[in-house]
């Protein structure tokens, strides 16, 4: 049997026992939602969220904490950078300045953005690192990211301080700095844009985040950017990781 018929008969199947629903998941497992779990209906075989926990999930790494704003993070984004300029020399720094080059050369070829349809959220992920390479991004803008929202997490009263969601929080960051396609070019009927934008959601930020975490990890835990506590908390967490 051909790779697209298996793929074919995967989709069929799940689609079937998504339309099915299970009496056994009557309740979103966020405390104060009256919904059931998306595998109780017939809109999904999640059995901890309702779609609209699910979806928040998906988007924000954490099913009720929402990201931070680009207002938020901005002041933490400025101090990270101002500190990696002062500690250039430092050792952790070179080297997480480095494990991003490595990203961006080992993410393959471009691929534009209106070209992602059908590929693995790995390999979406992958073609988001192409495109920053692309565009010359300075990576130590990516390990800001990863710094501003360990210090943002550290400042927040309220603060989601599990793995995924620090993960997916960088990854937005990363995810936007990569854009997306743009083009522009004249016809005999004028000028003609094409803006195309991937979907920050899902898996893909999933993997863009533990790649952003695996290159800055050192950097994190040994930074005097941060306080003890927060390098602790990340420590603690370790054995938490999703690979």
């Amino acid at each position: 049997m051909t790779n697209w018929a298996k793929k074919r008969e995967r989709k069929i199947e799940v689609k079937a026992r998504a339309a099915e629903p299970s009496h056994m998941f009557r309740h979103c497992r966020v405390i104060g939602c009256n919904k059931p779990a998306r595998a109780g209906t017939e809109d999904g075989l999640d059995t901890y969220f309702c779609r609209t926990h699910s979806d928040h999930y998906s988007r924000h790494g954490s099913p009720y904490k929402r990201s931070y704003t680009a207002k938020e993070l901005t002041p933490y984004r400025k101090t990270a950078m101002a500190w990696l300029e002062a500690n250039a020399a430092d050792k952790w720094v070179i080297n997480a300045v480095e494990r991003v080059e490595t990203l961006y050369r080992a993410a393959g070829p471009h691929v534009e953005a209106f070209r992602l349809r059908g590929l693995s959220p790995e390999a979406r992920a992958k073609a988001a690192w192409a495109r920053l390479r692309r565009a010359a991004v300075d990576p130590r803008r990516v390990v800001v990211a990863a710094l501003a929202v360990e210090m943002v997490i550290r400042d927040d009263p309220q603060a989601e301080t599990k793995t995924e969601f620090k993960r997916v929080q960088a990854a937005k960051l990363i995810h936007k700095m990569s854009s997306g396609t743009h083009k522009r070019w004249e016809s005999g009927i004028g000028v003609t844009e094409l803006h195309v934008y991937p979907r920050s959601r899902g898996r893909v930020l999933r993997h863009i985040g533990t790649d952003l975490y695996g290159a800055c990890e050192l950097l994190v835990h040994h930074s005097t950017l941060l306080p003890v506590r927060a390098r602790q908390s990340d420590s603690d967490e370790t054995a938490g990781m999703e690979g």
